[in-house]
């Protein structure tokens, strides 16, 4: 899968002598006309692609696809193609690691436009995320406007923003 974008933190001026623990994870691209479907998480106050971690030995295209299903309750999912991989360097403040090192795997597909039931874990209901079907324009202006004026902003904005607008054109 070609490389997208590969970034590190402002806050990780060196790598060296870092403790760097790898995660990888899925993001779903899912356009339906001149909408989207995105995660709107009211703690961050953003949009966000669905997805998150793959399971330990979990295929991409699988881990993907039941992150969709959990996030968005998306049905009948297909039509699936690579898009492109996202790297970044973040700083991580648990279990003794100072950087996250996260390949952040995008997939294109379809799903149908009505939505079932999602399956949040307690974290995604406790911030507050929902799925919503939005104009892409809008999503990448009401992230922006996060990022320069928000101190909720959450770490995966940019990379989230970034990849909002490669898909705009």
């Amino acid at each position: 899968m070609k490389l997208l974008r590969s970034t590190i933190h402002p806050d990780i001026t060196t790598l060296d002598n870092k403790t760097i623990k790898q995660r990888l994870a899925t993001r779903a691209i899912v356009q339906c006309d001149d909408e989207i479907l995105l995660l709107f998480t009211e703690r961050y106050h953003d949009y966000s692609l669905p997805g998150g971690g793959l399971d330990e030995g979990e295929d991409q295209v699988q881990g993907m696809i039941r992150e969709l299903e959990e996030e968005t309750g998306a049905l009948n999912i297909r039509d699936i193609e690579p898009f492109g991989c996202y790297e970044e360097f973040r700083p991580w403040y648990k279990n003794d690691i100072d950087v996250i090192h996260m390949l952040s795997y995008c997939f294109i597909c379809q799903v149908d436009k009505q939505l079932g039931e999602t399956r949040y874990e307690s974290h995604e209901i406790n911030n507050g995320m929902r799925p919503v079907w939005i104009n892409i324009h809008e999503a990448i202006a009401h992230n922006e406007n996060t990022i320069a004026q928000s101190p909720k902003k959450g770490m995966s904005i940019e990379r989230e923003t970034f990849l909002l607008k490669l898909l705009a054109g």
